[in-house]
């Protein structure tokens, strides 16, 4: 099991920034991938970034350039730093975990996580 808590949402002016940090504590296996998604009402759950264990991370289209995943193993935690946030990035940020069997890769469909935070409001106006 895997139990993840998220911190950092707010409200900001557009242009701003945030940080968000989600801390994992791990009861069996590590997981594989750890993700940001995000879900705007009416719109579908959307992947902002995943990170393997090996440190490497890849973003959604619309927030490559601006949006930063990186992750500090020894403090199982995982951070995602916004810069110049725009109206369209408001949304609800949940942070996920995945493990189970070892795609080579980590996905990007929020179907294929495990394990979810419960969800950080990020306003930009």
């Amino acid at each position: 099991d895997v139990q993840l808590v998220e911190s950092g949402g707010g409200a900001v002016m557009a242009g701003g920034s945030l940080r968000l940090s989600c801390e994992a504590t791990t009861y069996s296996h590590r997981p594989y991938c750890m993700g940001w998604f995000r879900q705007a009402p009416g719109k579908d759950r959307e992947g902002v970034a995943v990170i393997g264990n090996d440190g490497s991370a890849t973003y959604g289209d619309s927030v490559k350039g601006r949006f930063t995943f990186s992750q500090d193993n020894a403090k199982n935690t995982v951070y995602l730093q916004m810069n110049s946030l725009r109206p369209e990035d408001t949304a609800m940020y949940y942070c996920a975990a995945k493990d189970g069997l070892w795609p080579g890769y980590c996905p990007n469909d929020a179907h294929d996580y495990n394990y979810w935070g419960q969800g950080t409001q990020v306003t930009v106006s």
